[in-house]
């Protein structure tokens, strides 16, 4: 048994960690018949996966081009409909600044109901395929247009063996998961609003290695606000002066850096400083005024918070806040948060005991062993809006590269194995 000793935040690794043991570890079995058929089908068509990718990345859409979402958005749509899904592309408020969200329903009452999740959205231009042997390059082959056709090669296989009949699987592709629009009630109202309707959940970005991912951390956006006195540089440290907003943001900063690297999932980024006598700063950028002669008046830091539950969240933002109000002479500093945020898939035993069933699919088909991949090595995802509650697995797409690089690339030589554990799976759980 587990010691209650444990810290917290270590517990919910470690109850992670042995949850594992138990779900993991069966013999292989034999395929059915109708499981044979779709490994057949995905054998047999793997220049075809090729081809649709090629296409897919030949569509140059970057979470701001609106008109290139839309565009990759109906290649799949037509290639749904195809399948007998009722495809459409929902819009976005134009106030979001994003496009929309492509989805499909098969409708049926055997077996339990499906949310598979994919994103049309890349976070550089595109249309820059290329191929080299197995390897291809470009933007979104791993993340995740390369996870999008495997959805529609295992829904094709399915309706190959013919075990798409009856099943009720619903597909959503985000156009803007890189970039989210803000509000995020608005740009993920559809996605939540399907998951209510909805038993499992499957994502399919990027596959790593043979594991697949059962927790991904949140984010929080915040913003560090600091004042201070100005006045002339010789008078700094003086009773009339104090000691600047520059020092009084720096000695913030390494406050987060001592408490919080020590906690196990956390991380805290300071991704943007501007410091001076004016200030501004956004998102991307911004501008400053002053003269090295000059106290600095005002400093702001713009950074982010990963967590790996909303307990963490809560215990980090608390220690962050601790650290901000013991403030140096004549400053004051206010910590901002945004009010939304990409949550926490916690590594709960709903998801390790489907990651168990992921991974008999994967022994039965003889491809071994696949384990849960460790949350603290990967970023938030839209699965994170929908698990829990719902039991989730993530990173059945198509592995890679250099993935948010202008060097993304990926191996096709791993989609045959990826689809067919994606297609087996969906088939049992529709059952």
């Amino acid at each position: 048994m587990m010691s209650s000793c444990l810290p917290r935040r270590g517990r919910i690794l470690g109850i992670a960690a042995a949850l594992v043991v138990v779900v993991i570890g069966a013999p292989a079995a034999p395929v059915s018949p109708e499981e044979q058929k779709i490994v057949a089908w995905v054998k047999s068509h793997g220049e075809d996966y090729a081809a649709d990718l090629a296409a897919a990345v030949a569509v140059d859409s970057a979470t701001e081009n609106l008109a290139g979402v839309r565009e990759v958005g109906e290649l799949f749509r037509r290639q749904l409909a195809e399948l007998g899904f009722e495809s459409r592309f929902v819009e976005l408020p134009a106030a979001t600044g994003r496009a929309g969200h492509l989805i499909a329903e098969h409708h049926g009452h055997r077996g339990k109901r499906l949310l598979l999740i994919g994103h049309l959205d890349t976070v550089f231009p595109g249309a820059n395929f290329r191929r080299d042997g197995n390897i291809v390059h470009g933007a979104g082959v791993a993340d995740m247009k390369g996870g999008d056709v495997v959805i529609i090669h295992a829904l094709r296989a399915l309706q190959a063996a013919g075990a798409l009949a009856d099943a009720s699987i619903a597909v959503i592709m985000t156009g803007d998961e890189e970039a989210p629009g803000r509000p995020l009630d608005v740009s993920r109202k559809d996605l939540r609003e399907l998951a209510a309707r909805s038993d499992v959940a499957l994502a399919f970005e990027s596959a790593i290695g043979d594991t697949a991912t059962i927790a991904r951390r949140g984010i929080a956006s915040w913003e560090l606000v600091v004042q201070g006195a100005t006045g002339h540089s010789s008078g700094i440290f003086s009773a009339a002066v104090g000691s600047g907003a520059v020092f009084e943001a720096s000695r913030i900063l390494q406050g987060f850096y001592e408490r919080l690297r020590r906690i196990d999932g956390i991380t805290v980024n300071p991704a943007l400083i501007a410091g001076g006598t004016e200030v501004t700063l956004d998102r991307t950028g911004g501008t400053v005024a002053g003269k090295s002669n000059i106290i600095a008046q005002r400093t702001v830091v713009r950074g982010d918070l990963r967590y790996l539950s909303a307990e963490q969240f809560t215990d980090a933002r608390a220690q962050m806040e601790s650290v901000v109000k013991n403030h140096l002479p004549r400053t004051s500093a206010e910590l901002r948060f945004e009010d939304t945020g990409y949550p926490a898939m916690a590594p709960t035993p709903a998801n390790y005991a489907l990651l168990g069933q992921l991974d008999q699919v994967s022994r039965d088909l003889g491809f071994g062993q696949i384990t849960a991949f460790d949350p603290r090595g990967r970023g938030a995802g839209d699965v994170s809006f929908v698990s829990p509650p719902l039991p989730a697995l993530d990173g059945l797409g198509l592995g890679g590269h250099g993935e948010h690089t202008r060097d993304e690339s990926a191996d096709l030589s791993t989609a045959p194995e990826l689809i067919q554990r994606a297609a087996v799976l969906i088939c049992r759980l529709t059952r």
